[in-house]
């Protein structure tokens, strides 16, 4: 049976401004709207009508003030009203992020950014309920840790995100229901909690139906064809998405993760020490899951719950599965385990691995040992620079699909590229050092097409000893050059001087069939494009 938790944050956008209001101000000087003895206040939305109300605290909403009312209205009826500007995007925001602090309760958390003061979230807690203290006791933990976080909320648990969300808005007796009785549940709730439209919801109320039980006699074709513009059709498909006769879909705000070590504790975490204490047995608890899968982790989170409702989280990455808890650990440290803002305390930490591959054991021959080491320190030491110098700094050069040895490569995080395989040819050879781009050289050749005998580059003048060659590569005619030339057929020659250096020399252009001696052509012309060691 599924269970969904609807948690309502009752009077959102007002709890987002009173602890957003002075960051620098203690919070027991901070304003509280929701004091017995506060003030009338209202959140100010500027909107094409001008500006209207936003959000309410209960001492406005008692002085006969509504959502949507212009702000002159409300002034002119209460003219000591503190009105302040709204801001949706930071109530966004700071929703999402308490989604992140909900997966203390499940992995799966959805933002409900419903309007007219009914934000949400919604979490999935289909078979865990007996982790938590069983239904009654998850709801009355999670508005209990929402209350010691100053946050204002009501919850309510259902087969079905529609039922569970009318139920914690509306529902009072009862705020857990069950496939079973879902339907009773839901009959004396108001039309208005099955999430329709104005329009919608105005036609109801004129034929009549002010509760859902009053629809469940009806028809459901005739009900959708009895309303207007289509409203009829949204109203029957709210109607059994609360009944679970229609599947309503979910997407959390952070996709589940497939492992995840959790611990709570009793006593809130104060300091990074603390933190760094507990971090080896949860990292173990999550490697030996992963061992019993034959799965590596290539990139960790660790979240920590703060007791005031926000979340603060650093994340690793890796060059190639891993389950082994002290690397894991010295990545944290290297990374920086600080990062992590304790607050006012932290009750829980939860350490995820957010991208898993399969380790599979490779044996190598005693030849191979010492390569395999080489490969292995290699990938720990790209590991660990990348930890402490940012993954953008630590980049390795990737092959690309070109002939051109300037457009062969590209440089690209370590840790976001595939291993590259040993591509070495031993019949195209490649200099170690590229010069970028390649310099000019002035060449004597004993015929037009063929190698030179004599070269000056950087006014040296080199006479050749050996020469090995041409290698032809064919222009890329589909990429135009950035200097606007036409790209022509180039010609590789490995070169030996007298001093016994090395060097790799291309011609650029052909006698006869890419240079005639027209006038305007561009005749052949040398250059220096690497060094061999």
């Amino acid at each position: 049976m599924r269970r969904i938790v609807s948690v309502w944050l009752i009077d959102w956008p007002v709890t987002v401004w009173t602890r957003s209001a002075g960051p620098n101000t203690p919070e027991s000087s901070r304003p509280d709207p929701f004091a017995a003895g506060a003030g009338p206040l209202a959140l100010i939305l500027r909107t094409a009508r001008g500006a209207v109300i936003h959000a309410l605290n209960p001492a406005a909403r008692t002085l006969n003030l509504s959502r949507g009312q212009t702000q002159a209205d409300a002034l002119a009826m209460v003219p000591h009203l503190a009105c302040h500007p709204a801001d949706p995007a930071a109530d966004l925001r700071a929703l999402e992020a308490l989604a992140v602090w909900g997966e203390r309760w499940s992995p799966a958390v959805t933002v409900d950014p419903s309007e007219g003061g009914l934000e949400g979230l919604f979490l999935d807690l289909t078979g865990a309920t007996h982790l938590l203290g069983g239904e009654d006791g998850v709801i009355a933990r999670i508005e209990q840790r929402l209350a010691e976080a100053g946050i204002r909320a009501r919850a309510a648990m259902a087969p079905s995100p529609g039922a569970a969300w009318a139920l914690a808005r509306w529902g009072n007796a009862t705020r857990i229901a069950s496939d079973a009785d879902v339907r009773e549940a839901l009959a004396p709730l108001p039309v208005d909690s099955l999430r329709i439209d104005d329009a919608a919801l105005k036609q109801t109320r004129r034929f009549g139906l002010k509760r859902i039980g009053d629809l469940y006699p009806m028809p459901r074709a005739g009900l959708a064809r009895r309303f207007r513009d289509g409203a009829g059709v949204g109203l029957v498909r709210r109607l059994d998405q609360a009944l679970g006769a229609t599947a309503e879909a979910l997407i959390p705000t952070r996709a589940p993760p497939r492992y995840r070590g959790w611990e709570a504790y009793a006593d809130p975490l104060t300091d990074t020490a603390g933190i760094e204490a507990r971090l080896p047995g949860l990292a173990e608890s999550l490697a030996r899951t992963m061992e019993s899968d034959g799965q590596g982790a290539r990139a960790l989170t660790l979240t920590a719950f703060r007791v005031d409702g926000r979340a603060s989280a650093v994340s690793v990455r890796m060059g190639r599965a891993l389950r082994d808890v002290s690397i894991w650990m010295r990545l944290f440290r290297e990374t920086g385990i600080e990062r992590i803002d304790p607050g006012f305390g932290i009750d829980a930490l939860m350490l995820t691995a957010d991208v898993t591959e399969p380790m599979v054991a490779l044996q190598v021959s005693m030849g191979e040992e010492p390569q395999a080491r080489h490969a292995e320190g290699m990938a720990a030491l790209i590991d660990r620079l990348s930890a402490r110098l940012g993954e953008a700094s630590v980049r390795v050069a990737t092959p690309q699909g070109s002939w051109m040895p300037e457009r062969a490569e590209r440089w690209a995080p370590a840790l976001t590229s595939a291993p590259v395989r040993d591509r070495h040819d031993p019949g195209r050879a490649r200099p170690l050092l590229l010069l970028d781009p390649p310099e000019p050289v002035e060449t004597l050749a004993d015929l037009p097409d063929g190698a030179p005998a004599r070269f000056t580059w950087r006014r040296v003048t080199r006479r050749v000893t050996r020469s090995d060659g041409p290698e032809r590569l064919s222009p890329e005619w589909w990429r135009p050059r950035p200097d606007g030339r036409q790209s022509r057929t180039r010609d590789y020659y490995r070169i030996e001087d007298d001093q016994g250096l090395r060097y790799w020399l291309f011609r650029e252009g052909l006698y006869g069939a890419e240079y005639t001696g027209a006038k305007d052509e561009r005749a052949p012309s040398w250059w220096m494009h690497g060094m061999f060691p």
